[in-house]
């Protein structure tokens, strides 16, 4: 077994655990750290790990918040059972238009999205538009702010952003925050429910991503896996908690000139000097 793509797997894992939740574009970064790191993998397990390497970064999810969406709990109230109940329902809505959409679109997407002008492009219009939106709602109060407020057509909304994501570059946490923002959530809210629809979302494309690729991982496959999803894990846990003191005092701006520094640079890199 070769150390030296095990330590390339660490890597691999530490942008996916930091990218995944701010809202930056996880597999924009993947694509881009690519060509400077590249795995001595085949293309069609590439494909598949660039997607199954999210389920280490969902698990942190589920362990962080795990008391607020297990509705087994003990401890709860018969009401607040009911509730953790009614959250996973609002999650299930949101997750149905880019889950229909993904299955249908996904080899038109792997095809003719994973390049890095659709990277650089989504990075910088999606940061515009996290500027453009912070300063719209500088002086706004957020009418929802508190996850039980979400109504099941907010969801559903919330969730039709959720289909841009399917385009490399753009962040489905970058893409859902923006349209919970505009529909008028707090950050917080925004930023909490989009980790939760992340749960169901990252499964289903890893499943398909799975069943895709098939289940003939080589001992060498397996293993660069296996660091790849246990970093991501790890880092997630340091990067959602980062995100979630964050945005208590700050806006999302500082994540929006950071996408356009870096598609610019993206293009620069690909025009200039490759």
């Amino acid at each position: 077994m070769d150390f030296l793509e095990l330590l390339k797997a660490f890597f691999f894992g530490v942008v996916e655990g930091i990218t995944e939740w701010l809202p930056i574009s996880s597999t924009g970064h993947l694509i881009l750290f690519d060509e400077f790191v590249k795995l001595n993998v085949s293309d069609s397990f590439k494909e598949m790990f660039n997607v199954v390497i999210q389920l280490g970064a969902i698990l942190a999810v589920v362990v962080i918040f795990f008391n607020k969406l297990n509705p087994f709990s003990k401890k709860k109230t018969q009401l607040e059972r009911k509730d953790t109940y009614n959250l996973w329902l609002k999650v299930i809505v949101g997750c149905l238009p880019a889950g229909v959409i993904g299955v249908l679109l996904d080899d038109i997407l792997d095809e003719y999205f994973y390049n890095f002008w659709v990277v650089s492009a989504t990075l910088i219009i999606y940061g515009v538009l996290f500027i453009v939106i912070e300063n719209l709602n500088k002086n706004k109060t957020p009418k929802i702010d508190k996850l039980s407020d979400l109504t099941y057509k907010t969801a559903l909304l919330i969730g039709a952003f959720q289909v841009l994501s399917l385009i490399p570059g753009t962040s489905r946490s970058g893409a859902t925050i923006i349209g919970a923002m505009l529909i008028g959530t707090s950050r917080f809210v925004a930023a909490e429910y989009t980790f939760f629809l992340a749960i169901p979302v990252m499964f289903g494309a890893s499943l398909l991503k799975i069943l895709k690729f098939g289940f003939a991982f080589t001992l060498s496959e397996i293993a660069i896996l296996a660091v790849a999803m246990i970093t991501a894990f790890v880092v997630s846990v340091i990067a959602i908690k980062f995100l979630m003191g964050y945005i208590k005092k700050n806006d999302f701006k500082v994540f929006g000139w950071y996408r356009i520094i870096l598609g610019i640079l993206v293009i620069a890199y690909f025009l200039i000097l490759k």
